[in-house]
């Protein structure tokens, strides 16, 4: 695991520049996936310590009690197309494992099975599968496979996980997201406009903890929104490769067409559109969209009720704090939630009461670091577990408890040379 992990950092720019050809995000934000990626093989390097059960001596007497944890045997993960270094990234804890990359990025984890191997792993420990829904299908029927982990949206994450566990596997399904970054008055303008654009627009949109909703509560809405279009107009939007790039294009045509079909249907709908990303023209090949700004979003238009996965941020306005976390309690998904204020009366109540799995304080991206886990709430994970983590080493061991009696010396009719007591 030390040697992967080695080879994973001394192939950064091999990797960050796989990422960037075939999914388009730029390289400084697929240098920080496989950043992330490291802290989960890290986190793994410490496997030993991880699968430690736990002992009760003389639970009662001449008996002991314990716990240890076990492989499951084969297990898959079926990875999304917007973080393919990441997320396969997450364990190891005995089992042999099987990979599927989305079909639209494959090349990030042939490299990485080459990594694994020349670290010196067996044959056969990381097997790379590439296909479509025919491969995915396959996995979740397979009567070999204990267990499948899913990242990718809601409609094929509930396919996966129903179709899973019919088949007798564990699943951990992990979906969409809409998440909401509140941003109350007494907030510092310049740090949630900041917050704002780089969590929206990173990654052209295509991330489950992107920022979609920004929440203006109060009066702070109309000073918000000029910061956020100012700083929106600086962004430098280009081909990924480029250095100077800070967002690249979206990952297919079809995805763009999707994305700007929101965009008009919101315009259609009522809501404002301040800063329109349509109307800008790109030089060279991909499917550019740049960001995109639209005010007086409401709650029963498609813009705001359904996961658009690019760069299109929205404005709700909401009177109260109240109005603003009701906002997100009715919202179908809990992936993450963000406030930013200078009270932390204000911020306490938000972390206790959101409905998000993940909640960023003063923090546009709450994703946790390497050894904590990853996963939302409703909607947006099905299954148990969250992913990667201490909720990594449970989903892919199962625990066995075995409880023991030995007789006494005293009682063996055996002489074992030891001294006895009578």
């Amino acid at each position: 695991m030390f040697r992967f992990r080695n080879l994973v950092e001394e192939h950064t720019d091999d990797l960050a520049r796989a990422i960037t050809l075939e999914h388009g995000k730029v390289l400084s934000d697929a240098a920080g996936e496989v950043a992330r990626g490291l802290e989960n093989i890290e986190f793994a390097c410490g496997i030993a310590q991880h699968l430690k059960g736990s002992y009760n001596e003389a639970a009662a007497t001449g008996v002991n009690v314990y716990t240890i944890r076990q492989p499951l045997g084969v297990v898959a993960a079926i990875t999304p197309f917007n973080f393919p270094v990441m997320v396969p990234l997450s364990i190891a804890a005995g089992n042999t494992y099987i990979l599927k990359p989305s079909e639209r990025d494959p090349s990030a984890a042939l490299l990485l099975g080459e990594l694994f191997h020349e670290a010196g792993f067996p044959k056969g420990v990381l097997n790379v599968v590439q296909g479509d829904k025919v491969a995915v299908d396959r996995l979740l029927e397979h009567p070999t496979i204990q267990a499948i982990s899913f990242v990718g949206s809601t409609p094929v994450a509930k396919h996966v996980y129903e179709t899973g566990t019919r088949n007798g596997k564990r699943v951990q399904a992990l979906a969409g997201a809409k998440n909401h970054m509140v941003v109350l008055p007494d907030a510092d303008l310049d740090v949630a406009a900041d917050a704002a654009v780089s969590a929206a627009f990173g990654s052209a949109g295509e991330r489950c903890m992107a920022i979609s909703v920004l929440v203006a509560v109060g009066d702070v809405a109309d000073e918000l929104i000029e910061a956020v279009s100012d700083r929106m107009g600086k962004l430098v939007i280009g081909d990924g490769t480029d250095a100077a790039a800070e967002m690249g294009p979206l990952v297919t045509e079809e995805h763009r067409n999707r994305v700007t079909n929101y965009i008009t249907q919101g315009a259609a709908d009522g809501a404002s559109v301040v800063v329109d990303g349509r109307n800008q023209s790109f030089d060279g090949n991909g499917y550019f969209l740049a960001p995109t700004l639209i005010d007086h979003v409401t709650t029963d238009m498609s813009i705001y009720t359904d996961e658009i996965f690019g760069p299109v941020l929205s404005v709700v306005r909401t009177a109260t704090y109240e109005e603003a976390l009701q906002l997100i309690q009715d919202n179908r998904w809990g992936n993450g939630a963000a406030i930013f204020t200078r009270h932390g009366g204000a911020a306490r109540a938000f972390q206790d009461e959101v409905e998000a799995g993940m909640v960023g304080i003063n923090v546009p991206i709450p994703v946790p670091v390497g050894y904590h886990s990853f996963g939302g709430w409703n909607d947006s994970l099905f299954g148990d577990t969250s992913m990667y983590g201490p909720d990594g080493v449970r989903f892919f061991t199962r625990p066995k408890v075995v409880t023991s009696r030995w007789s006494s010396l005293a009682e063996s009719s055996v002489d074992l040379g030891f001294p006895r007591n009578d």
